[in-house]
């Protein structure tokens, strides 16, 4: 070797890289400019001759030999660093020409270091992992990986023979990051990094960074170019990113790609199964399910994991590849086109995402340099005893960065619509699934995690902060309080929260066997209590169809199918109406019977008979109805959406209830019956006088029921019901919800001519104008005042010694007018009357009780009492100076002037009664109290 050569050689240097244990391979490696010229050094090991051409001139200089290990350097005579390749050939014969991976400088800027270190580089996932792209004008792969505690990392694969010491990567600094770029490399190339730990132990890990994976199971890395496709979907992504999503109809239909359809698994020549042979590909189910999709009425569909995982029984998971979507269903760019596809069918995408846990697997997160990188080393903090899986360590910035950039991700390269959170209870409790003695306290003594409370508060600000309609969904099982809501008032931000409360509650009512229910209708009724607490998805997930539980159908009481199925409708429609979005998990729209199985196909076969296919045809008219009339959707978080009718009627297990909107015309009645009594006049309150229109009915012929429909409009009378003054006669179905559509009319009011005359007492048989109450029967007394129960009726003025009382009982009555003497009329209290002054011949005010009023002789010019019964008011005419007594018929009362200084009396209002006044002779006055 050349004295000058041998002198510039580093020799621990390079026995540290032979030996693959330097952080820093290019100090010694690639191009350095020295005193005596250009040094070029490479270590390739298996060659046996190394040339160095100029790409300039094209000259050639030969490389010597320094370690038989296969480290080569050149000294050339020049102060710069040119464009140069390396000539290579190696032992077994073969020759190539390659860019030296040594010679290209860090893509790292000193910015993304300290905001790595931070924990807030949002777009890390464009330095990290495996980037296909141009340096200088040189076609290659960039690597990086983040691991802070390793001797050293170099990137493996079939490409370098899967040796570790062939393309050793640079520490930067104190980061903890190394990075390479390797040239000559393209997209579709597997590899892996060996890390080699503190104790010299090298281990291979998958790239927790990959954009994509190899088919399981088979563990290794991708290199795939995110950035290639070309989308399609840019009016649905404008049009998102203006939309509010809280007023608009969201019913989400959850699946997993791998068991909605299947193909039978293909063999090959040998009779052995072809792995992957039983999945579609991304493309060919994205026009299969949004086809199906928009045939139900869905708006958006939620998938279950599509992140890289090893285990198929996971169902997604247990994530090991958090930046890649697996490799079951094909490409990235596959999946960009589902993705793509199902926007331009006007579907929105959900993706399941699973922060809280990590598996253990080797070539994963685990243990990940040799220490515990992504987890906590205590395993009290760590761990979860009985998922056997481990918990991130949340307060480690390049953790929780790993982690809020991987949901942005999603929604920057895969323009997902909404990212569902798994498991946040198990986050946001340190004793989550723990028993004494298996978890650690926080620094108050407490048990919330309030590493992982900040965590959540931080991404959700920051996801928010893109403004692009895309959401964050809760899976969060316990009463931790303001999951939804303003990250500045203490909440943790998320749009949405599943609301397993009223799944568990609900789904436990309606197992219940009909006659028992009445003992249970707290468990109906209670989620009202808390509905507006938090802004709830209400969710029959995959979680309850699955471990043993059974289907939905599955679940409902009932020794016939049929009967079941009557059930589970009734649970639906009252799903759909009550506030909250919508989802549904695949295979419950059709009541499989079976319980799911990620290995199979779900049961298509079944919707040819007529119970399946009834139920399917059910759900497809709840989403139509549910998207179509705003009152479903457009208030489900505000409590003027809704209003219960009738929530009391345990005994007969009905819950009446209303669906506003701000426009009065929209209102919709709901009726909901989960008993298995038929109801053929049945009564119900409505919100006012208008006209109602069936619109839904679970018991319709069409969908399996025995067709107890109401067919004609409803046109509400004026009976009293459920405390409203309206109400509607319907027929009530066992085992049913009803919608109606509430129209409202202008309620037709006729006015008396001023002056008329009474009707004379011969056409007592006609109704009169001017009152809507119906009249009660009830006998009158002379100088008393009626005490009304529950309505007050309005008091009569009575004047020269001939009084005349009335019984009036039902809400309203029109006072008379009298011409003379002017009494004043004073408002009476709630149910209270107050006694009258009468100042000739003292008469004594008597106690009335029990709504019935009993007639007195008076000593002094007897007139005579004549009765009133059944809501009738008999009119006859008194003699010598005697008031005409009016008759009143069916809730109307004509005034009526009665001759010679008869006194006038004033109008009282609706429900309040007056006081009688007569000016002469004080009498003493006593007061008749409430019943």
């Amino acid at each position: 070797m050349d004295k000058k050569l041998y002198d510039l050689m580093d020799w621990a240097g390079i026995e540290e890289i032979v030996y693959s244990e330097a952080a820093d391979p290019h100090k010694l490696l690639g191009p350095h400019i020295t005193d005596d010229g250009l040094l070029i050094s490479a270590f390739i090991p298996t060659a046996v001759m190394v040339t160095v051409r100029l790409a300039s001139s094209g000259k050639e200089f030969p490389m010597e030999l320094a370690d038989e290990a296969g480290f080569f350097a050149a000294l050339i005579p020049r102060k710069n660093i040119p464009e140069y390749t390396l000539l290579v050939v190696y032992d077994n014969g073969t020759s190539e020409e390659l860019y030296d991976p040594y010679a290209f400088s860090p893509l790292y800027t000193e910015s993304d270091l300290k905001k790595f270190e931070a924990g807030v580089h949002y777009t890390i996932y464009e330095k990290m992992g495996a980037h296909p792209m141009s340096v200088n004008g040189v076609e290659g792969v960039y690597f990086s990986v983040w691991a802070p505690c390793a001797m050293r990392v170099s990137v493996v694969g079939d490409f370098n023979l899967w040796d570790g010491r062939r393309h050793q990567m640079r520490r930067l600094g104190d980061s903890g990051i190394f990075e390479l770029f390797i040239p000559g490399l393209a997209s579709g190339l597997i590899y892996k990094y060996e890390i080699k730990n503190s104790h010299g132990e090298p281990q291979l890990k998958a790239d927790p960074y990959g954009n994509f994976c190899e088919l399981r199971p088979n563990t290794a890395s991708v290199v795939w170019d995110t950035g290639r496709y070309e989308w399609q979907d840019n009016v649905w992504m404008e049009k998102r990113a203006k939309m509010d999503s809280k007023n608009q109809a969201m019913s989400i239909y959850e699946i997993h790609l791998g068991s909605w359809i299947r193909k039978e698994t293909e063999r090959d020549e040998n009779g052995n199964d072809i792995t992957g042979s039983e999945f579609y590909n991304y493309r060919e189910i994205a026009v299969k399910l949004a086809e199906y999709v928009k045939m139900m009425g869905y708006t958006h569909v939620e998938l279950l994991p599509v992140m890289e995982h090893p285990l198929d029984a996971s169902w997604g998971y247990q994530v090991t590849g958090y930046y890649a979507p697996t490799s079951r269903y094909g490409t990235p760019d596959d999946f960009m086109y589902f993705m793509d596809y199902m926007h331009g069918q006007g579907i929105g995408v959900i993706l399941d995402w699973v922060p809280a846990h990590f598996p253990r697997d080797s070539f994963g997160l685990a243990n990940f340099d040799g220490t515990c990188v992504y987890e906590h080393k205590d395993p009290r903090q760590g761990a979860h005893p009985h998922w056997g899986t481990l918990i991130y360590n949340y307060g480690r910035p390049g953790v929780s960065n790993f982690l809020i950039a991987n949901a942005l991700f999603w929604a920057d390269k895969y323009h997902a619509d909404g990212i569902r959170m798994d498991a946040v209870a198990s986050m946001l409790y340190l004793d989550y699934g723990k028993n004494p003695g298996e978890w650690v306290p926080n620094i108050y003594g407490g048990h919330e995690n309030l590493e992982a409370v900040e965590f959540l508060k931080h991404l959700n600000s920051v996801f928010k902060g893109r403004a692009d309609g895309a959401v964050l969904i809760a899976e969060e099982s316990t009463a931790w309080p303001e999951i939804t809501g303003d990250i500045k008032e203490g909440a943790l931000g998320f749009d949405y929260k599943w609301n397993m409360g009223w799944m568990n509650d609900f789904t436990g009512y309606m197992q219940c066997d009909p006659y028992f229910r009445k003992h249970h209708y707290g468990e109906l009724t209670f989620s009202m209590l808390y509905a507006y607490s938090e802004d709830f998805i209400l969710v029959f997930s995959h979680d309850e169809v699955v471990h043993g539980k059974g289907s939905m159908i599955g679940k409902m009481p009932g020794e016939e199918l049929e009967t079941k199925a009557a059930n589970l409708r009734a649970a639906y429609g009252f799903m759909m109406s009550h506030p909250g979005k919508k989802l549904l998990f695949m295979g419950q729209e059709f009541a499989q019977v079976h319980e799911w199985n990620e290995n199979a196909e779900l049961d298509w076969g079944i919707t040819e008979q007529p119970v399946h296919k009834q139920m399917q045809e059910y759900v497809k008219s709840l989403n139509e109805i549910y998207v179509n009339y705003p009152a479903l959707h457009q208030m489900d978080y505000e409590p003027e959406g809704f209003e219960w009718v009738n929530c009391t009627d345990s005994e007969e297990s009905i819950v009446v209830f209303l669906r506003r909107t701000k426009k009065k015309e929209e209102t919709l009645l709901i009726v909901c019956n989960f008993d298995t009594v038929l109801h053929e006049k049945f009564r119900v309150g409505v919100p006012f006088a208008g006209k109602y229109k069936e619109i839904s009915n679970s018991d319709a012929e069409s969908y399996g029921g025995e067709g107890r429909t109401n067919p004609r409009v409803k046109s509400s009378k004026k009976a009293e019901k459920d405390e409203r003054p309206d109400s509607i006669e319907i027929t009530v179905a066992p085992l049913s919800v009803m919608i109606f559509t509430c129209t409202p009319v202008e309620e037709k009011v006729v006015k008396k001519a001023a002056g008329a005359k009474a009707t004379a007492a011969k056409t007592s048989g006609v109704k009169t104008a001017g009152t809507k109450a119906a009249v009660k029967k009830a006998p009158a007394k002379k100088n008393a005042v009626t005490k009304a129960v529950e309505v007050k009726p309005a008091a009569e003025k009575i004047e020269d010694k001939k009084p005349e009382t009335k019984k009036i009982a039902d809400k309203k009555v029109m006072a008379e007018k009298l011409e003379d003497k002017k009494p004043e009329t004073k408002k009476i209290a709630d149910k209270k009357v107050v006694a009258e002054r009468i100042e000739d011949k003292k008469p004594e005010t008597k106690k009335i009780a029990d709504k019935k009023v009993v007639t007195e002789k008076l000593e002094d010019k007897k007139p005579e009492t004549k009765k009133i019964a059944d809501k009738k008011v008999v009119a006859e005419k008194l003699e010598d100076k005697k008031p005409e007594t009016k008759k009143i018929a069916d809730k109307k009362v004509v005034a009526e002037k009665l001759e010679d200084k008869k006194p006038e009396t004033k109008k009282i209002a609706d429900k309040k009664t007056g006081v009688k006044k007569i000016e002469d002779k004080k009498p003493e006055t006593k007061t008749a109290e409430d019943r």
